[in-house]
C-alpha cells in the first residue's frame, strides 16, 4: 500500500512530463530547437513570430542566482540565531512567527513588492523604474528565507548533543562548536533547505509577474526590468489560441523551465550529498 501512494506521485509526474512534451515538441517544426533555446527575440503576436527564449531563461537565472546570494545567508543566520542565539522562551515565539511568513500569499508579497519597495528602490537609486531584477530577488529572498530558517534550525537542532558538549568540554567557545561542529554536520540539511528553498523561487510565478519589469531582455545590471519564463507563461497563455504556434511555445518554455528545475534539484542533490558524507 505504501508502495502504492507513492506510485501515484511518480505516475503523476511522468503525466505531466508527457503532456508538456506532447504540446511542445510541435513549435520545433517552425522553430529550430537553436534558434528557441538561445534567441533573445520573443514576438509572438506579430505577422511573422519570432520565438527566441534566452533572454527569458536569463532573466529565470538571474532572478535565482540573486536571490540565492540574499536568501541563503539571511537563513542560514536566522537558523543559528534561534538555535543558540536566543532564550528558549524566545525562540518558541520566533520560530513559529519566522514559520508563519512562509504562508503568505505570493500575490501579497508582490503587491508589497509594487506599493512599499517599487518605489523606494527608485528614489533611492534615482532609477527609472523600482520594478527590475532587485525588487524581484528581494520579494522571492522574503519568500524562501522561512523555508530555510526552519529547516537549517531543525538541522542544527539534530546534531548529536555528544558532540556539541564534547567541543565545549575541550575548550571551544560556543561560536566555535557552532561553526566548526554543529554547522559541518547539519550541512545535509542545510543543503536541503535551501534546495526546496530556491526551488520555490525558481517556479514563483505571481511575485516576477508583478515585480520584475515585465521586460524580455537580457539585464546588464541588478537595476534592470527583466521578464522571467514563468511570468511570460502566466502573461501570455490566456491570449494564445489553442494549438497554434504561441500556444505550443508557451508549452516549450515550461518544458524548459521544468528541466531546469529539474537539473538543479538533482545538482543540490548530489552537492548536499557529498557535503553529509564529507561532514
Amino acid at each position: 500500500m505504501l508502495g502504492a501512494a507513492a506510485a501515484v506521485s511518480v505516475i503523476a509526474l511522468a503525466a505531466i512530463v508527457l503532456f508538456l512534451c506532447t504540446q511542445a515538441f510541435p513549435i520545433l517544426r517552425d522553430v529550430s530547437l537553436t534558434d528557441f533555446l538561445f534567441s533573445t527575440e520573443w514576438y509572438p503576436t506579430d505577422e511573422l513570430p519570432v520565438f527566441g527564449i534566452g533572454a527569458l531563461v536569463t532573466g529565470s537565472l538571474a532572478a535565482a542566482v540573486l536571490t540565492t546570494l540574499i536568501a541563503v545567508p539571511f537563513g542560514v543566520l536566522t537558523a543559528c540565531a534561534m538555535h543558540c542565539g536566543m532564550p528558549e522562551p524566545v525562540r518558541r515565539i520566533a520560530k513559529p512567527l519566522i514559520e508563519l511568513m512562509a504562508a503568505l500569499p505570493s500575490v501579497v508579497i508582490g503587491f508589497v513588492g509594487m506599493v512599499v519597495v517599487a518605489p523606494w528602490l527608485q528614489n533611492t537609486f534615482n532609477l527609472a523604474s523600482g520594478l527590475n531584477l532587485t525588487n524581484a530577488a528581494l520579494m522571492l529572498a522574503f519568500m524562501c528565507v522561512p523555508t530555510i530558517a526552519s529547516i537549517s534550525e531543525d538541522a542544527l537542532k539534530n546534531v548529536p548533543a555528544g558532540l556539541r558538549e564534547a567541543s565545549l568540554a575541550l575548550g571551544a567557545t560556543r561560536w566555535e562548536t557552532l561553526v566548526r561542529v554543529e554547522l559541518r554536520w547539519a550541512m545535509g540539511g542545510i543543503g536541503t533547505a535551501v534546495m526546496l528553498g530556491i526551488s520555490r523561487v525558481i517556479g514563483e510565478t505571481m511575485v516576477v509577474l508583478m515585480v520584475a519589469g515585465g521586460a524580455g531582455i537580457i539585464p546588464e545590471s541588478i537595476f534592470d526590468p527583466v521578464r522571467p519564463m514563468t511570468a511570460s507563461i502566466a502573461a501570455e497563455m490566456a491570449e494564445a489560441a489553442v494549438g497554434g504556434e504561441h500556444y505550443h511555445a508557451l508549452y516549450a518554455t515550461g518544458l524548459v523551465l521544468f528541466l531546469l528545475t529539474f537539473v538543479f534539484n538533482l545538482m543540490a542533490w548530489y552537492f548536499t550529498r557529498r557535503m553529509s558524507l564529507k561532514a
